[in-house]
């Protein structure tokens, strides 16, 4: 991590995806838009920071899944839940997402708490 991160324009996002792609190392979790997204929408943290969300995912999720856990969320970031406007109906994961009650509801798509 620290010899990637050493590298001009490398941060831990770049290194993280580094380590768990190329190398099998699993040293974080990669947090970009749309993992950062269905973060918040699924609760699992409150933080703005990626340093802090990944902090927090981290604790939720086994290291042996970092790498992978990443590709799952941005994954359905991509193709069902939008930022914009998130695929609730078909989202497989709704029964564990308080904002895609909120969305179907309201018509708007946001955390839960908000």
């Amino acid at each position: 991590m620290e010899n990637l991160r050493e590298l001009a324009g490398v941060g831990r996002k770049t290194a993280n995806v580094v380590l768990g792609n190329a190398f099998g190392i699993n040293e974080g979790v990669v947090v970009d838009t749309h993992v950062i997204r269905l973060s918040h929408r699924l609760g699992l943290t409150k933080q703005k920071d990626p340093e802090k969300i990944e902090q927090d995912l981290m604790k939720l999720v086994p290291q042996k899944y970092w790498a992978v856990w990443s590709h799952w969320l941005i994954w359905h970031g991509r193709r069902r839940c939008y930022a914009r406007k998130p695929d609730c109906a078909s989202c497989e994961v709704f029964r564990l997402c308080p904002s895609g009650k909120v969305f179907l509801r309201t018509g708007v798509a946001r955390r839960a708490e908000d």
